[in-house]
């Protein structure tokens, strides 16, 4: 499995037994989603290995688990690891929910200017994601955010937007 074929699920984030039991930390909106995973993929020297899931408990965003024929000392090395998941077992967001991964390449048409180009990258700054759209070579940057975001068309591949008045300008301008 390549890692460009995964999502980001969470890390490892300390034992819990001495069983070889781990505590992972979910970093999704729906935890409970994850409850019957039969395994996950762990980034070892930026290769993914599959570990096979013996027993899985969620509460909130943390999960139990012990992997299939795991020693205390092995997991032990996993602790600080990045999981993750083939893209196909994201569940299907719909209306004007998105993943960020799958929105690049939308067109995006604002409610004032009309078409401001296509949606380069997500830029995910701590304090606020905002999108790179690049309109006649330049680069124009909107925050993702509900007030922004008017409706996104899978089928068409388009994003309608009501960007801030005069941000738009800034850019082009």
């Amino acid at each position: 499995m390549d890692i460009k074929d995964c999502f980001y699920l969470g890390k490892v984030v300390k034992p819990f037994s001495f069983k070889g039991d781990l505590v992972l930390f979910f970093d999704v909106d729906e935890p409970e989603e994850y409850s019957e995973l039969d395994g996950v993929y762990i980034e070892i020297n930026k290769v993914l290995v599959l570990y096979p899931i013996e027993t899985i408990r969620i509460k909130g965003n943390k999960a139990t688990v012990r992997f299939e024929n795991m020693t205390e000392e092995d997991s032990l090395k996993l602790i600080g690891k990045n999981l993750y998941l083939p893209i196909e077992l994201l569940p299907k967001l719909e209306g004007n929910k998105f993943y960020f991964h799958e929105i690049i390449g939308f067109k995006v048409i604002d409610k004032e200017k009309g078409d401001i180009g296509i949606i380069e990258s997500v830029i995910e700054y701590p304090a606020q994601p905002l999108f790179s759209i690049i309109f006649n070579g330049k680069e124009i940057l909107i925050p993702i955010i509900d007030s922004v975001i008017e409706k996104v068309d899978r089928e068409a591949k388009i994003m309608y937007i009501n960007a801030p008045v005069g941000l738009v300008d800034l850019y082009l301008s």
